[in-house]
């Protein structure tokens, strides 16, 4: 599959949902309270000078910002996510761009850090989008990102995927989303491979349970935001979301909530 399909699959999903990925991780949590942009902004706690690669609306940056004096900086591929990223409050101070991590709109040793957010892992021609990362970065620098890893297990987010993966099965072709990213961000020593020899330390690799659990409704709206579920026609969604609500009902615990969890894991290098 080639990066400018995998591009224009990204820029159409994200033209009808430009907020999906904020709204399903923003509030979801960790045992410690943090979430997964939390963990982030406390990997590059140090640096002045940040790049956020992939940043979507805009919610890592605002949470960059609250270190005062900080210059952030965002590139997305997405213009109605880049819009969004702008009119947040608190990013007046930002530079937030429409563009390709391929090639970065920035000077080199523009940064002493990279952050992104469940975005590494969907870029193609990833070798080019480590030589950019390098390149604006400074040395001693750091890169941290959050990729995703999967169901936790036995609970809805488990139930979710043999459902959709079901409904793949059966759909037509033109509904399947084309294989996205390089499968080689997605283990830790995938990412090594592509790294080290880049110039980068070995990758601190952390896996992390996330925590989603909560009333069906808000569980199906935070899992349906998958990229899967996109292309699916709506009947077929209907579908999915009625079946899914009434299984997750036997999921349910006493208080109601649907118990949901995600694996991420927490990767980070420095650039030597």
């Amino acid at each position: 599959m080639t990066t400018s399909t995998q591009e224009s699959f990204l820029r159409a999903f994200h033209a009808a949902s430009p907020a999906v990925t904020a709204d399903a991780f923003g509030g979801a949590r960790a045992a410690d309270g943090r979430s997964s942009y939390e963990m982030l902004c406390d990997r590059v706690a140090g640096s002045g000078r940040v790049l956020d690669l992939g940043c979507g609306d805009g919610l890592l940056l605002k949470l960059l910002a609250r270190t005062e004096g900080r210059r952030l900086a965002g590139v997305d591929l997405s213009p109605e996510a880049v819009a969004l990223a702008r009119r947040r409050p608190g990013l007046g101070g930002a530079t937030v761009l429409e563009g390709r991590s391929q090639d970065l709109p920035f000077a080199d040793d523009s940064f002493d850090a990279c952050v992104s957010h469940m975005a590494l892992m969907l870029m193609g021609d990833v070798e080019q989008v480590i030589a950019e990362v390098v390149r604006v970065l400074s040395p001693g620098a750091t890169l941290a990102c959050v990729i995703g890893g999967g169901p936790v297990g036995g609970e809805a987010y488990e139930l979710f995927l043999g459902l959709l993966r079901a409904a793949i099965k059966d759909a037509p072709a033109a509904q399947r989303v084309p294989a996205l990213g390089d499968r080689r961000t997605r283990s830790r020593e995938g990412l090594d491979s592509l790294l080290v020899p880049a110039g980068f330390t070995p990758v601190d690799w952390e896996t992390v349970a996330i925590d989603l659990s909560g009333p069906p409704e808000q569980v199906w709206a935070a899992l349906s935001g998958v990229y899967d579920v996109g292309p699916l026609d709506p009947r077929t969604v209907t579908s999915l979301r009625e079946t899914f609500l009434a299984r997750a009902e036997g999921l349910a615990m006493p208080d109601g909530l649907v118990p949901c969890g995600m694996k991420v894991h927490v990767v980070t290098a420095r650039l030597r």
